[in-house]
């Protein structure tokens, strides 16, 4: 009986030690711009995973949330984003075509890990 609870016992932190790594979800480590941050000339976003990502699962979307001098300014998706993963295979780069105007802005991410996991979540900064 002994042997049974022991092996039983055993199986069970196999089994547990194995699905942790199973359970992690890639978090931001770092954004260029960061979130909350003012920046100027801002032509890419750059945001940095805690894990390998799969490039054909994962992007960005930005969008122009507030403009200077317009108050009820209605949420404004910018075109011409191309999203690629860089070499590191942990970074999501969104390039602009060119510099954001002035305005706050939401880069809404979707990624999914290499574990396929998939995360979203959102990145504010203003550009002034």
């Amino acid at each position: 009986m002994r042997h049974i609870l022991a092996s039983t016992l055993a199986a069970c932190v196999a089994v547990a030690g194995f699905a942790a790594p199973a359970l992690a979800h890639p978090k931001i480590v770092s954004a260029t711009p960061a979130e909350g941050a003012a920046a100027a000339n801002v032509s890419q976003i750059s945001i940095t995973f805690s894990e390998p990502l799969v490039a054909a699962m994962s992007g960005v979307d930005v969008v122009m949330t507030g403009m200077p001098g317009m108050a009820n300014h209605e949420p404004m998706k910018m075109t011409g984003v191309k999203t690629a993963l860089a070499a590191d295979k942990v970074t999501l780069v969104a390039k602009l075509p060119r510099a954001l105007p002035a305005g706050t802005y939401e880069a809404n991410w979707h990624v999914v890990s290499t574990d396929t996991h998939r995360v979203a979540g959102k990145l504010n900064f203003t550009v002034k």
